[in-house]
Formats: structure tokens, C-alpha cells, sequence
């Protein structure tokens, strides 16, 4: 008898410990990714309308330890202009994405992040995620598909494009939460204002 008590305390014993690491280990795996647009301002530079984006970003455990095991993640900044129409739906000006491409190379342990062909190397993952919260001078469309003293809505967010993963790894997306990152649409507004002449 004193066998069996011995063995039901040693094993109670060790689903408490099992659980006290599981709870332990629980927020680290849990951690979800998350995303915001803080601040949106559009620019006028060189005959061009340009974005200058603001985000707050946070990536997933499970985002952070595939990019460390190699895998490069991208990132996708949606924006979408419209003309507002009374009569009917409103008008698109522009539609256009921004990718940008999170990877680290665990032989030369160099981070980098790529806007198309180009790079930037960084020296470790803070860096790395600091340089895609922010978007600046992104041209999006030639100053004169705008109307002078008309208003424009936009709206603008972040998110990973998992369609970009390897095929496992977008089945995985589909199934854990800790994948899933797309901040809210964040609106604006603006208008193109003529240069007055006489100046």
C-alpha cells in the first residue's frame, strides 16, 4: 500500500511541476504578433505623391524563431485612394503594395531587409523590426492624377504576406494564430493644393 501512496504523491508531484513549466512557458509561446499604423503623412517630393507610414510592430515567437532557422518573411503596406462620388461608388486612384522582406543568413548571422532588389543589412532582429515600422518616401502616383483642392480618402495598413511562405509554413499560417498579422485599415484624408504662380 505504502508502494502505491508513494507512487500516486510522485506522480502528482510531477504533473504539478509539468504544469508550473507549462505556465511558465505559456506566454512565450502564446505570444502573438501584433500591428498598428500610428502616424500616415503624405508628401509631395519631385512631381510625385510619396508616403511616409509610421507603424508599431511586434512579431510572434513562432514569426521571429523561423526567420532565425533562415526562413525570410515578407511584409506587405496596402494603400488604397479613392475620390469621393455622391452619384456613385467611390472612385479608385490608387491601389498599390509595398512588399518588404525580413531574413537572416545563419551563416554570415547578417539581418537583412529588402525593399525589391534592394537591402539593408542590420545588426541584429530589434534593428531589423525597427526599420519595417517605418515607410519613407514611398512614391505611389504621379502628383497630376490629383484634382488641386479636391479631397482624397486613403487607408493604408501592415501585413505579413504569408502567400510568400513555403507551402508547409502557409498551411501552418492557416492554423496558428501565431501567424496572423494584419494591423487595422487606418483612414486619412488629404488634398493636393496648386503652387500659386505669383509667388
Amino acid at each position: 500500500m505504502n508502494g502505491l501512496y508513494g507512487w500516486r504523491v510522485a506522480s502528482s508531484r510531477f504533473l504539478v511541476v509539468a504544469l508550473a513549466v507549462l505556465l511558465a512557458l505559456m506566454p512565450l509561446s502564446a505570444r502573438s504578433a501584433e500591428a498598428q499604423v500610428v502616424r500616415i503623412d503624405p508628401l509631395i517630393s519631385e512631381g510625385e505623391l510619396t508616403m511616409d507610414v509610421d507603424f508599431s510592430l511586434d512579431l510572434s515567437r513562432a514569426m521571429l524563431d523561423a526567420v532565425e532557422r533562415g526562413v525570410s518573411l515578407s511584409f506587405a503596406v496596402d494603400l488604397v485612394i479613392t475620390s469621393p462620388r455622391w452619384w456613385w461608388r467611390d472612385r479608385v486612384v490608387v491601389e498599390s503594395t509595398l512588399t518588404r522582406r525580413l531574413s537572416y543568413n545563419t551563416l554570415t548571422r547578417q539581418w537583412r531587409v529588402a525593399t525589391g532588389d534592394l537591402y539593408l543589412p542590420v545588426g541584429s532582429i530589434d534593428e531589423a523590426v525597427g526599420v519595417l515600422r517605418q515607410v519613407r518616401g514611398w512614391p505611389v502616383a504621379p502628383v497630376d492624377r490629383f484634382e488641386s483642392g479636391t479631397r482624397y480618402d486613403g487607408r493604408i495598413r501592415l501585413r505579413l504576406d504569408s502567400s510568400q511562405l513555403a507551402r508547409p509554413l502557409q498551411v501552418d499560417a492557416l492554423n496558428r494564430g501565431a501567424w496572423s498579422l494584419a494591423s487595422p485599415w487606418r483612414s486619412f484624408d488629404f488634398s493636393i493644393q496648386q503652387a500659386d504662380p505669383s509667388k
